[in-house]
């Protein structure tokens, strides 16, 4: 499941230009927008990971589905990770607890990062039109103990969010109560299916299912796809 929020607005810029008119009634810089225009500012979008694996960090696909969504869309994207251990380090052949292991969510982050990532600490609100925090139980262990639609549940009172349908439906929707819980906290569910996104116009927040469902991947990375087009709208960029 992945979480969007909006953290800034757009930013605003303004210019001024002076020139007489020319004989064929329009000025040099009226002209010259005939054949250029100006360049549009690329949205600053921070990328927040909690480690490297569904079971104990962040869901790689849908962080990687997320990245492939922000590029084709223009954004300039900044990762970020915490800078502390893990809470556990799960053998994923296993499903189970590695007692052995200790792992670092900055250092496991950097694996999906691609080694170009920054220390949560740094990350300031004023630098970035939006947040974006992919699922994975990472989010849930090493970021504020909840999952991803949950996170925005817990800092927002009345949020809208979607974590796909309220009902497991024979299985295609194992985690359906995790609705309730969202409810629980005063937030707002709204079911949707696997492809779409949902807006918090009010508050800024855009959710989808993503692997709270039982779909092909095709169809989770469509409706990853949904939600990066519409945070990039919401940063008016």
């Amino acid at each position: 499941m992945a979480a969007v929020r909006a953290l800034v607005g757009s930013r605003l810029a303004a210019a001024s230009a002076f020139a007489s008119l020319s004989p064929g009634g329009r000025t040099p810089s009226q002209r010259a927008a005939i054949h250029l225009s100006a360049p549009h500012p690329a949205a600053k979008v921070a990328l927040v990971l909690s480690g490297c694996g569904v079971y104990d960090g962040t869901e790689i696909h849908e962080a990687s589905a997320i990245l492939v969504h922000l590029s084709r869309g223009g954004a300039e994207v900044q990762i970020f990770a915490p800078d502390v251990p893990q809470m556990h380090v799960i053998d994923h052949t296993k499903g189970q607890p590695s007692e052995s292991e200790s792992r670092n969510v900055l250092t496991e982050s950097a694996r999906i990062a691609r080694g170009k990532i920054t220390d949560l600490a740094k990350l300031s609100a004023a630098n970035h039109d939006a947040a974006i925090f992919p699922g994975g139980f990472g989010a849930a262990k090493n970021l504020l103990c909840c999952i991803a639609p949950v996170l925005a549940a817990k800092v927002l009172r009345g949020v809208e969010v979607t974590v796909g349908h309220e009902q497991e439906e024979g299985g295609k929707w194992p985690y359906a109560g995790t609705a309730e819980a969202i409810k629980a906290l005063g937030a707002k569910h709204f079911v949707k299916e696997v492809a779409e996104a949902h807006v918090d116009q009010k508050n800024k927040v855009v959710t989808t299912p993503a692997f709270m469902c039982e779909a092909a991947l095709h169809h989770i990375h469509d409706g990853i796809g949904a939600m990066v087009r519409k945070v990039l709208e919401l940063t008016g960029k």
